[in-house]
């Protein structure tokens, strides 16, 4: 049977494909000529561009959160640019260009993808999954092991996602969301005993930071199997509760209040109302 679903989205690429290649090369023109012409751009070396582009891709990531398209063009806009940058340096190096980074990275989504390019049988994500973990070692030939492809300076909570996927790449997983959750409740009282049941003067600070770890490593692990990305939810409500702390202030000034001189049953009583707000800023909050 045809697949009517995913038909449009590949013509209407397929036919803007020209445009797309004109653009490429546009930018790849403009950026040969700043890089030789532009002060700024001439110094840029692999080391100065790298907290940029860290700073870009949360940028990117921020845009999404907040479902702003338009944004995200630009920000995405911006990532290319860096993208194409690092590949010009590495090849005033004689080291690669970016026609070999993007064949490499063709080859690479061919090899991974048997179940497409290949007689091999995959009919649901986690088959898909295990395969790419399994064929990422087959490629490097296990020679870092299961975990040895998770970066060191990934943020902890993104870390600790990619560690959980890997094992289950691997077959080392839980079977059930219910062992998970179970695992969680085993942890959160592990780390109750260090804390000394609200005594912190009694309490082992290193052991407690170890079971708080502990802790949260199982909770990213439940929101895994419960399909949440443990990242994005904190964010989420980082976002609201930023934007239910700027309404408690900007209600206090409102009344003539400071914030400083409020208790703390004021405090809650215009927080409660900020949760009450029919509606909500624009984004996940």
């Amino acid at each position: 049977m045809e697949n009517t679903v995913s038909t449009p989205s590949v013509l209407l690429t397929s036919a803007r494909r020209p445009a797309q290649l004109e653009a490429f090369g546009r930018l790849l023109d403009v950026l040969d000529r700043l890089r030789t012409e532009c002060p700024w751009d001439k110094k840029q070396t692999l080391q100065t561009l790298r907290h940029l582009t860290i700073e870009e891709t949360y940028e990117i990531s921020d845009a999404i959160l907040r479902d702003d398209l338009p944004d995200l063009k630009k920000e995405l806009g911006d990532v290319m640019l860096h993208l194409m940058f690092y590949a010009r340096i590495a090849a005033e190096k004689g080291a690669f260009d970016i026609a070999d980074v993007l064949n490499a990275q063709c080859e690479k989504l061919i090899y991974r993808h048997p179940h497409i390019y290949g007689d091999v049988q995959a009919d649901d994500e986690d088959t898909v999954k295990r395969n790419w973990e399994q064929l990422k070692l087959k490629e490097k030939g296990n020679t870092t092991g299961v975990l040895g492809g998770v970066p060191t300076s990934l943020p902890a909570l993104v870390k600790a996602m990619r560690i959980q996927e890997k094992a289950r790449g691997a077959g080392f997983d839980w079977e059930q969301p219910e062992q998970v959750w179970e695992k969680v409740k085993e942890e959160l009282a592990e780390f109750g005993d260090e804390y000394s049941h609200g005594q912190p003067e009694k309490m082992d600070a290193e052991k407690a930071a170890d079971e708080f770890g502990d802790l949260l490593f199982s909770l990213v692990n439940f929101a895994r199997f419960a399909g949440i990305n443990p990242e994005e939810a904190l964010e989420r409500t980082n976002r609201k509760f930023i934007s239910r702390f700027q309404y408690l202030e900007a209600a206090a000034t409102a009344n003539g209040q400071h914030l400083a001189d409020l208790t703390l049953a004021e405090m809650d009583m215009y927080w409660e109302e900020a949760k009450r707000r029919p509606t909500q800023p624009k984004g996940p909050n």
